[in-house]
């Protein structure tokens, strides 16, 4: 498998849960910010992905995933041993509202728009209200929680790649305590402090 990324994106989830699992993959990654966005080795990034977005996981056979939800549930159900994500339902339809939850309500919903420099500052405090009202419905549903669900699952790798981001935009996590504490210790855990390392390092370099 070949992971198509860019530094602290929310391609830094794949990331994590190929870790998790132990899975044997190589990293390329893209410049999102080029004209046209470009793979390190110069691949037109475009040529791969029309979208123009991380990440893009490349199979062993040749095909092309893109959209977290898809590439982090593929990894979780191609080595389930590392489970990553419930066989059964109604647990796993629980992961895939975890997985629209954060990728809808928190990463397009609100973080994409807090992360942009073209955004107007009434859509930024749109979506800085929007945020805070996403992390209230989190705080609540962590408390006493260590993980989303019974275990440490995708959702939670796509979880901590995005909180991440608060960083970036400066916004303190102490409003919702359960949100930060769990922030604190999914950092520690051995997989996310690896990838988190990695990618910030390669987001600095770059800075």
């Amino acid at each position: 498998m070949q992971l198509y990324f860019s530094p602290l994106a929310c391609s830094l989830a794949t990331r994590i849960a190929l870790y998790e699992a132990g899975a044997d993959a190589a990293f390329h990654r893209v410049d999102l910010k080029a004209h046209p966005k470009r793979v390190a080795d110069g691949t037109d990034f475009l040529g791969l992905n029309p979208k123009g977005q991380v990440p893009v996981l490349r199979l062993d056979d040749g095909e092309l995933l893109t959209e977290n939800p898809v590439i982090l549930q593929y990894v979780a159900d191609r080595f389930p041993e590392a489970g990553l994500a419930p066989a059964e339902a109604p647990e796993r339809r629980r992961l895939q509202s975890w997985l629209s939850f954060i990728g809808s309500e928190l990463h397009v919903g609100a973080f994409t728009t807090l992360l942009s420099k073209a955004s107007p500052e009434a859509a930024k405090a749109f979506a800085l209200a929007t945020a805070a009202e996403r992390l209230a419905y989190l705080d609540a549903h962590l408390k006493d929680r260590e993980f989303l669900q019974d275990r440490f699952s995708v959702a939670d790798a796509y979880l901590v790649a995005v909180l991440n981001w608060t960083r970036a935009i400066r916004l303190d996590l102490s409003a919702w305590p359960a949100v930060a504490a769990y922030h604190a210790r999914l950092l520690q855990r051995p997989s996310v402090a690896r990838a988190v390392g990695e990618e910030f390092a390669l987001y600095s370099a770059a800075a």
